[in-house]
């Protein structure tokens, strides 16, 4: 298991907020944790300078742009990005410093996976850069993608077959248990079993609820060592209290048998 550092950016600076709150309809419902008076490039060079790969950058809505490119530039080629990906500027993004683009609602609307606009940003970017947000909630005893600032469920549910089919399209997944996301009192075990008994032999990164070093134990043994995970909102560097920063990654290069730098 590898820890994935996270940058989430919401109107310009970096932010952990609980992921069910976010919606357009009402922007009084945001629940915000955290909101940094660092830049992202703070963030970036320090997972730079750590050594972490594979983080990624989400911009939680418009205006986060700049944000986002400033996080690149510290570190480029060590972080994905998402939010408002389309085939129109996923290229730009990938210039940009951007190692993956992150894709969810472009090819996830009106309920429906569109293959059409899968296979346009196949086309475009390579599968080998594209990462698909299989991002989920639980409906009627299955979790189901969701999408637009994870307000709308998809007739898509995780299973199996579904992972293995769109594993042929990409290639990682991103999956935030968004019922538990941000909240800190631990994770989505049934999605994590579904995940671990179903299919584990393809990059998956788990987020969502992960508050303790107990938790993330969890996740590495539900997980049997091959889902990797992100931590956010109970980190020290982003305000929380739950575990260190240094924990996390000790804990990181212990698992893969990595010196300290």
């Amino acid at each position: 298991m590898l820890f994935r550092p996270c940058i989430d950016l919401h109107g310009g600076r970096v932010k952990q907020i609980v992921g069910s709150t976010l919606t357009d309809d009402d922007p009084g419902l945001l629940q915000t944790n955290f909101s940094s008076e660092l830049p992202p490039a703070y963030y970036a060079q320090l997972y730079k300078n750590d050594g972490l790969t594979g983080g990624h950058v989400i911009m939680l809505g418009p205006g986060n742009e700049d944000a986002a490119l400033e996080a690149l530039a510290a570190y480029p080629g060590g972080l994905q990005v998402g939010g408002g990906i389309t085939v129109d500027n996923a290229s730009f993004w990938l210039d940009a410093g951007a190692s993956h683009v992150i894709v969810t609602s472009h090819v996830f609307h009106g309920g429906i996976l569109d293959r059409n606009r899968l296979a346009a940003l196949i086309a475009k970017v390579g599968k080998k850069r594209l990462v698909l947000d299989l991002s989920c909630r639980k409906k009627n005893d299955n979790y189901y993608v969701v999408t637009d600032r994870w307000q709308k469920y998809t007739d898509l549910a995780i299973t199996g077959a579904v992972l293995r089919d769109l594993s042929s399209c990409c290639a990682e997944f991103l999956i935030h248990a968004v019922d538990v996301e941000g909240k800190c009192n631990g994770i989505e075990t049934d999605l994590l079993t579904v995940l671990a008994e179903e299919f584990y032999d393809f990059p998956i990164t788990y987020a969502g609820g992960i508050g303790s070093m107990e938790d993330l134990s969890l996740v590495n043994a539900l997980g049997r060592g091959a889902i990797d995970a992100t931590v956010g909102s109970a980190l020290d560097i982003f305000g929380g209290n739950g575990m260190t920063y240094e924990q996390v990654v000790k804990f990181h290069r212990s698992l893969n048998h990595l010196a300290s730098e």
